[in-house]
């Protein structure tokens, strides 16, 4: 005997999303401008680490399994012999709970896809190409090698530039004069203006505006900067409710 589903029932599987190797060439060529942009920053926390004591293989392991720059830079200012682990593990945990929400966000497209390719690509999911995937799927284009690639261009800039930061550290001893300090907030700029899409969107930006701000004023100390940055940022890409 045939089986069938039940008149009315959702389908058991749904429709596979498609993962090409042109979906992945179009997200690393379009992620390239902000991942130059990141890698800028990536060479501030490598002078930084170096600063903090960090030897390169630490920055290597760090960046190539962490990859989350929010919570690495916290992470520095934290930094401390002996470590304080339960301290490093709760903050973290609390800078980078937001992947939750960009994970739900996307989770109509990436539950479409056969779990290891998924969890593979959620790896590489962080908040610039996080940001373009939005906007590309909610064009209409949902094509899961865009994420995937998007993100490997990403985490190559982030972690080839932690690097030569933390080796070229000497050279590059006040990031700031290089303007480099600037980049991650350049970033977000160009990453909100594609998100933008209309008046709707003017309350929650202003109110993650003035936290953001807010932030800056109470609390102390530079390693915490990106945060504050980050916390305006995705306050804006939040309001991205036509993604479902």
């Amino acid at each position: 005997m045939e089986n069938r589903p039940h008149a009315g029932s959702p389908p058991i599987v749904a429709d596979a999303l498609p993962f090409t190797r042109g979906g992945i060439v179009t997200g690393f060529r379009r992620a390239l401008p902000v991942a130059l942009s990141l890698f800028a920053y990536g060479l501030v926390f490598g002078v930084l680490a170096r600063q903090a004591g960090l030897s390169i293989g630490i920055v290597m392991l760090m960046s190539g399994t962490v990859f989350a720059g929010a919570a690495q830079f916290v992470a520095l200012g934290l930094w401390a012999t002996p470590l304080p682990i339960a301290g490093l593990i709760l903050t973290t945990l609390a800078v980078n709970l937001r992947h939750v929400l960009m994970g739900a966000a996307l989770s109509p497209w990436l539950l479409r896809l056969r779990h290891p390719l998924a969890y593979g690509t959620v790896f590489l999911m962080a908040d610039e190409n996080w940001a373009l995937t939005v906007a590309e799927f909610a064009r209409g284009e949902a094509n899961g090698g865009f994420l995937f690639g998007s993100g490997l261009a990403v985490y190559l800039a982030w972690f080839s530039a932690t690097i030569i930061g933390r080796t070229a550290g000497t050279f590059l001893r006040d990031p700031a004069a290089w303007g480099l300090d600037f980049a991650f907030t350049a970033v977000f700029v160009a990453l909100l203006s594609s998100l933008w899409r209309g008046k709707g969107d003017l309350l929650p930006w202003l109110v993650a505006g003035g936290t953001a701000a807010g932030a800056e004023a109470l609390l102390p100390g530079r390693s915490v900067h990106p945060l504050r940055r980050r916390a305006g940022g995705r306050g804006g890409s939040a309001t991205e409710r036509g993604v479902k």
